[in-house]
């Protein structure tokens, strides 16, 4: 979609990957912008990773020299990826993963910014390491705001049974969790053969007065292979009717 020149600085070890498209005011352009938001890593593709995005100019999709956001909170742990945006009221509202896989310490974190570039506000904790959020999209339904995400599992043995997706609603998109009202479960973490434990969902409405939702997720399954990638990743469809409050 687009070349690396301009981002290979920061983004050229780490490919980029949990992707979010979103349109919002551009100050700068003074203009409406298309971006699609990712991560991407200076160093390896374990991370560390910041986030920045590609902007559409009209004819093609045009890299950035440098992220548009970076850990600097301690709870980060130096590292942000897994970027979900919604403009909304002015602000570009992000939520996102920080931590690492590796060292199972996932914590979900949100920001807003005036032109989703800089100038964002103080870093929060949305969702605490325990709850292992990983992935919060927001859609807007009618007069209301919803939510699916992702519950995951690092450790070893058998999942919980909280792993899964799951799905919210709220009157604003919040950054305080607790706005969100009582979390419902749409997926659990079964193991359906060529995916257990979804992730990375995005959903889309019948209409906006429809109860009815089409949930695209990730999944993985392993294989026979000894190599440093023992699975393959797959892609998966709910249809789901999602509550109305």
């Amino acid at each position: 979609m687009a070349p690396g020149n301009r981002s290979a600085p920061w983004d050229g070890k780490g490919g980029r990957h949990c992707p979010s498209y979103v349109t919002g005011w551009s100050p700068e352009r003074a203009a409406w912008v298309e971006r699609i938001y990712y991560a991407g890593a200076a160093e390896n593709l374990w991370g560390p990773y910041t986030i920045g995005f590609l902007e559409w100019d009209g004819q093609k999709w045009v890299d950035q020299p440098e992220p548009a956001f970076v850990a600097d909170e301690e709870w980060e742990h130096g590292s942000v990826y897994e970027p979900n945006l919604l403009y909304h009221d002015g602000k570009w509202k992000m939520w996102y993963v920080a931590g690492s896989n590796h060292e199972d310490y996932l914590v979900h974190g949100y920001a807003e910014s005036d032109d989703g570039r800089t100038g964002w506000s103080k870093h929060v904790v949305f969702a605490a390491p325990e709850m292992k959020m990983f992935d919060f999209c927001v859609r807007r339904r009618a007069d209301r705001f919803d939510a699916v995400f992702a519950r995951v599992w690092m450790g070893n043995g058998e999942a919980p049974p909280e792993t899964g997706l799951w799905w919210c609603r709220a009157k604003q998109p919040s950054g305080l969790l607790s706005d969100w009202g009582q979390p419902v479960q749409i997926m659990t973490a079964d193991d359906r053969g060529w995916h257990a434990g979804p992730w990375k969902p995005t959903f889309q409405f019948e209409s906006d007065t429809s109860r009815r939702g089409f949930v695209f997720f990730d999944g993985a399954c392993r294989t026979g292979d000894p190599g440093p990638f023992p699975f393959v990743f797959t892609l998966g469809c709910a249809e789901v009717d999602l509550p109305s409050e």
